[in-house]
């Protein structure tokens, strides 16, 4: 069946909950990669008040190597189907029109792919033929390449360039313009100072006119901004505030959502934002 994007009828910003069934994520790795531990965490980011789950069987880390399409489809497929009726969207996080094809049909309603397409030549069609909400995200290799590709003139107008490229692509093949969410990919190929520019200029992703996903959650340049200098780094469990911080920020400049390991502060957070 179609799904249109998800909206609250308050108008809060959403909060879509991170569910990695990988050995090598970065911040939670292998902590649900068994079945049951994932639909169990699932149903608990559920109960937290998550809006959309986000199944993900490929680490996407700097310096992650990529695992088959087999393998991706053992992660992730009966996880969907164990979660398609718990009360949440879910979403399905990945780079594979294969793998995009059976979530859908097993119960996603969002294809979440970071690399906007440019992965898997057969992505876009196959978005158009399921006809669900797609969230492009800005990205220029794969994670074991991607620190290569750091180097930016203008990283707003870059970022903002690349986004209206890949969603005039998907529009090409049939993708409808109000199914397309972007993503500036926060931590893809960018340094600290990247990310930060791209926030403070949310505006500019804006006026792109389509929802906007943010994920800065627990990610690298948060630690750096949070660590006292000469001091051990936090643990990346350990920026559960800060990653609140960013989400109270995007959801007061209108991010559609906010892609999150921690649920419950993210929920006060946005909350709180839509007050204001």
């Amino acid at each position: 069946m179609p799904y249109d994007i998800p909206v609250r009828e308050d108008g809060r910003t959403l909060v879509m909950g991170v569910l990695n069934v990988t050995p090598d994520s970065f911040s939670d790795g292998g902590e649900y990669l068994a079945p049951a531990d994932a639909v169990a965490r699932g149903q608990e980011l559920i109960a937290q008040g998550a809006d959309i789950v986000d199944i993900g069987g490929e680490s996407t880390r700097p310096g992650a190597t990529r695992v088959s399409t087999a393998e991706e489809i053992d992660r992730t497929i009966s996880v969907v189907s164990g979660l398609r009726d718990q009360g949440a969207v879910i979403s399905i996080d990945t780079m594979r029109a294969e793998v995009a094809r059976l979530a859908v049909e097993n119960g996603a309603g969002i294809v979440n792919d970071v690399s906007g397409g440019l992965a898997d030549e057969a992505m876009l069609e196959t978005v158009a033929e399921l006809n669900v909400p797609y969230v492009i995200m800005h990205w220029r290799a794969h994670s074991e390449q991607m620190e290569q590709f750091t180097h930016y003139d203008d990283v707003v107008t870059e970022v903002c360039e690349h986004l209206a490229t890949r969603a005039q692509a998907a529009q090409a093949v049939g993708v409808k313009n109000s199914k397309i969410i972007v993503d500036p990919g926060l931590g893809f190929a960018k340094r600290p100072e990247h990310n930060w520019k791209l926030l403070r200029h949310f505006d500019d992703l804006k006026k792109m006119g389509h929802p906007i996903l943010v994920g800065a959650s627990r990610k690298r340049f948060l630690r750096n901004a949070v660590s006292e200098p000469g001091a051990k780094p936090r643990e990346f469990d350990d920026l559960a505030a800060a990653t609140d911080a960013v989400s109270a920020l995007m959801a007061h400049a209108g991010a559609w959502a906010v892609r999150v390991h921690d649920v419950p502060g993210t929920i006060d957070a946005v909350t709180i934002a839509n007050y204001l």
